[in-house]
């Protein structure tokens, strides 16, 4: 807790974790809701990745302002959902089980990238394959943006916390938005998406009848909605998101593709980890993201630390993860175990009148 969350640094280090987390811990809520289980937001992610990684490199210089930015932002979305869009076709029109289809599909990503980064993505002025990302296509960093410190200076201030009066852990996350660090705009990014999603989920004739057709999908039929169609629907925005993680990662934080599995990091099945954590809501996603994204930053820097095996370390956070899912398990069982309880009292107090009048 203290190397994630209790120096600037390590505060900075846990939201560069969390942003594809709650990218990808979005894209595996939608699909959860619509009924379908996305395991393939890794190799969504991979896609997504290759493909703003090329039209960076190719159109990024041409491209003035922020539209580099934006075209590699899509071209991300794009590739991701056209991955997600395969697995959940199948599995409406030919029954194919989407676990088994996005996992050979993740691997089928990675192969893809390995190629394509060995090959005909390679750089020819370096020894090692990947190119640099133009700095007009990369998302800023919280430093470059508009800050605080600005609007302090403006009214007199000067740009430390202490002068502003902050104090104690906000001061904390003052410095990390202010001074040098890795932290980027992509997490401005990822929580308006959240934002954006619940408000599609929950507001929305679309979102409502993807939750519809996730909760009962055999009473959505009689009611005439399009139940394959939705499901095709969901996956798809499942690998838009995954693939929109792949982009952010991209171009904000690495700027190059190395190879595949670099970029990707195991976040495409942390974010459902991720995703569970958050109860499956995109508002719930983004405090998980920065606490399993803290976890994973202490656990590098006990491991750094202490010299316990990466897979101790592993197998520590399986642990908490096992605890958390558990502990959720047995208080959703206690609870439909009372409104059970609750229900039979209501029909016995309904039929006993009934009774005695007869």
């Amino acid at each position: 807790i203290v190397g994630a969350f209790g120096s600037k640094n390590g505060l900075a280090d846990t939201l560069v974790k969390a942003i594809p987390l709650m990218l990808v811990g979005i894209g595996i809520a939608v699909a959860f809701r619509g009924g379908v289980i996305n395991i393939g937001a890794e190799g969504q992610l991979i896609v997504g990745a290759l493909l703003t990684t090329f039209v960076g490199v190719q159109l990024g210089e041409q491209l003035p302002g922020y539209l580099g930015i934006i075209l590699g932002l899509l071209a991300g979305a794009f590739m991701g959902g056209i991955w997600g869009a395969i697995p959940g076709f199948l599995k409406a029109r030919l029954g194919v089980n989407e676990i088994l289809s996005t996992i050979m599909m993740n691997q089928i990503a990675i192969q893809i990238g390995f190629f394509l980064l060995r090959g005909p993505m390679i750089d020819p002025a370096e020894l090692e394959a990947g190119t640099n990302i133009p700095h007009s296509a990369r998302l800023p960093r919280i430093l470059d943006m508009p800050r605080f410190t600005d609007m302090a200076q403006s009214l007199g201030f000067t740009e430390s916390a202490k002068d502003l009066g902050i104090t104690g852990y906000l001061g904390e996350l003052y410095g990390v938005l202010v001074e040098p660090s890795r932290l980027h705009s992509g997490l401005i990014f990822a929580i308006v998406m959240a934002i954006v999603i619940y408000i599609f989920l929950w507001r929305t004739t679309i979102g409502y009848r993807i939750r519809a057709v996730g909760l009962n999908p055999h009473a959505s039929r009689y009611a005439g909605m399009h139940v394959q169609r939705t499901m095709v629907l969901s996956m798809t925005l499942s690998g838009l998101f995954a693939g929109l993680a792949g982009a952010v990662e991209i171009l904000g934080l690495h700027h190059r593709m190395f190879e595949p599995t670099a970029v990707s990091a195991g976040y495409g099945f942390s974010g459902i980890v991720a995703a569970l954590f958050g109860k499956l809501h995109p508002l719930g996603i983004i405090p998980a993201s920065i606490l399993f994204g803290g976890l994973l930053v202490g656990g590098d820097k006990m491991q750094r630390a202490t010299q316990i095996p990466q897979v101790l370390i592993t197998a520590i956070l399986g642990l908490v993860v096992l605890f958390v899912i558990t502990t959720d398990y047995f208080v959703r069982k206690r609870t439909n175990l009372r409104i059970a309880q609750e229900a039979a009292a209501v029909e016995h107090e309904a039929i006993t009148p009934t009774e005695a009048g007869s």
